[in-house]
């Protein structure tokens, strides 16, 4: 399983776009308030609904670059020619050899996608708490 970003309306990924199973939408609170970000999740999750890709939103994208080991070093340091901190607004999961292997953890989380679909909640939400 790779992640790939999907961040400011541009695609970055360099494998078939048809191996993409899972699109993590990440905002906090702030974010909720950027309707330019509201638009441009409402057009990711069109075109994920209309090519069968599980979407799930998730609050704290800090918290969610921890998980994903992108934090960058908070050491003084490192501040001083400090990069960007990555855009994980918009992560695409991909599984590129869907027929071959299978992932448990993936596919626990794609039958939660689903479940939330039975019961209407097309785009299902995860809180992730700070440490």
């Amino acid at each position: 399983m790779t992640l790939e970003e999907f961040s400011a309306g541009e695609q970055k990924t360099e494998s078939d776009p048809d191996n993409v199973v899972l699109c993590l939408l990440a905002a906090d609170e702030d974010d909720d308030r950027d309707v330019a970000l509201q638009i441009h999740f409402t057009l990711i999750q069109a075109f994920c609904c209309e090519n069968d890709i599980n979407i799930l939103r998730v609050s704290n994208p800090g918290r969610l670059a921890e998980l994903l080991l992108l934090e960058p070093d908070a050491s003084p340091a490192a501040s001083e020619g400090a990069e960007q901190p990555p855009d994980l607004h918009c992560v695409l999961v991909t599984n590129p050899h869907s027929s071959q292997w299978k992932d448990p953890a993936l596919s626990q989380l794609i039958c939660f996608c689903r479940e939330s679909r039975y019961m209407d909640q097309w785009v299902p939400v995860i809180n992730l708490p700070e440490r």
